[in-house]
């Protein structure tokens, strides 16, 4: 590289006055300065050597108000700009435009309970079930628990699937955490907690659905269980199974729907049940038709002495579930597919059950056949032995 060089000489003006004079090139062009004293003309000589030795190393010289570090930060912006279709104010624009800042540092502590406030809203509102509430606030419980201390704004996507997995949860669970977590950071970014939610970078599992059977009892095996409820304690417990195996009711004693269900609901002389929306889990009203074998049970031990559930029971039902091997719904279950094998409709054992006519079809058609229905719907109470069975009811249109 030829480094161009400014020369500085005295001349002798026309009026006598001595100057001095910055005599050079610079790209081509020549530069010519006068000055009145040497120092001056030195100074400037220095000044544009200083130029050209920048513009042959792409620097430019200015005069600015940023500091030395407000400048590297712009040169670095620049530089990553330098493929870009668009210019630094453009994005800085759109950045300005659509970026905020977290209001407030909110605690995770403090950011659930006003997040499970407006749950609780909804649920007063009919807008979600108890079932769903209990999960919305037991998950987020967890959540506190396994982020102590910390602000909403300091959630990660690492340390938030490291939460989802916890315990090897299945596919359907993880989802279902993920779910419930993703609702209340969006709640939190609408409030301005957080400034970017980082459920986007959090994985969804993709689930196949199949084909699959409910877990049922055979109808030898519900006898035996009728059987044995009805010898426990004077028949106390009846009530509660007669109505979970013949009927449908949702079984759950912490949040199922044979918790809300009064007995002026269950109206023999009509041979129905009402499951009204405030009973329903899904909030939506059913009728179930009383057939006559829970008519049966239910007269000889009707609900005016025998509370649907009794008190202390839990613990109770724990030992007969693990003495015949209850699983969570499988009363349920077996109602409906009993109700399927009997009355071949799938159509009324989804208005009956409340499910969808596809979960009938999906889970719970042909498990069962006519003959084991017949032996089901026989299962009679004690107080009954000997007598005539009565005639099945007619399935409503």
């Amino acid at each position: 590289m030829n480094q161009p060089t400014f020369a500085v000489t005295r001349f002798k003006n026309r009026n006598g006055v001595i100057s001095w004079r910055v005599d050079g090139r610079l790209h081509g062009v020549r530069i010519r300065k006068n000055f009145k004293s040497r120092e001056e003309a030195i100074a400037e000589k220095a000044t544009q050597e200083l130029k050209a030795l920048q513009a042959d190393a792409g620097l430019q010289s200015a005069t600015t108000f940023l500091s030395e570090e407000q400048l590297r930060e712009a040169e670095t912006a620049f530089n990553r700009l330098k493929e870009k279709p668009r210019s630094l104010s453009f994005y800085l624009d759109f950045a300005l435009e659509n970026y905020r800042e977290p209001q407030t540092r909110k605690l995770l502590s403090d950011a659930v309970p006003l997040y499970t406030a407006t749950k609780d809203h909804e649920f007063a509102q009919d807008q979600i079930s108890a079932p769903q509430l209990e999960r919305i606030k037991r998950d987020l419980k967890r959540l506190r628990k396994q982020f102590p201390n910390v602000t909403v704004a300091e959630l990660t996507a690492e340390g938030l699937i490291a939460f989802f997995n916890l315990g090897k949860p299945s596919k359907k669970t993880y989802n279902n955490r993920r779910g419930i977590v993703s609702t209340f950071l969006k709640f939190s970014f609408q409030n301005g907690w957080i400034s970017e939610n980082p459920i986007a970078k959090v994985p969804h599992h993709r689930i196949r659905r199949k084909r699959c059977s409910a877990a049922t009892l055979s109808a030898t095996k519900a006898a035996e269980l009728m059987k044995h409820v009805e010898g426990l304690e004077g028949g106390r417990f009846v009530p509660f199974f007669a109505l979970c195996l013949f009927a449908g009711i949702r079984p759950c004693v912490r949040t199922g729907e044979i918790l809300r269900l009064k007995p002026e609901l269950v109206n023999l002389e009509n041979g129905v049940i009402n499951i009204t929306a405030e009973v329903s889990k899904v909030r939506e009203p059913r009728k179930v038709t009383i057939q006559p074998n829970l008519a049966a049970w239910l007269k000889a031990y009707p609900l005016d002495k025998f509370p649907i559930v009794p008190e202390n029971f839990q613990h109770v039902r724990a030992k007969i579930a693990k003495q015949f091997g209850l699983s969570h719904d499988i009363l349920r279950h077996t109602f409906i597919s009993m109700f399927v094998a009997k009355f071949r409709s799938v159509g009324e054992a989804s208005l009956q059950a409340g499910n969808s006519e596809a979960i009938i079809r999906k889970h719970y058609l042909d498990l069962k056949g006519p003959t084991e229905a017949e032996v089901f719907y026989a299962i009679m109470p004690k107080g009954t032995a000997g007598e005539e069975e009565p005639k099945a009811l007619p399935v409503a249109a």
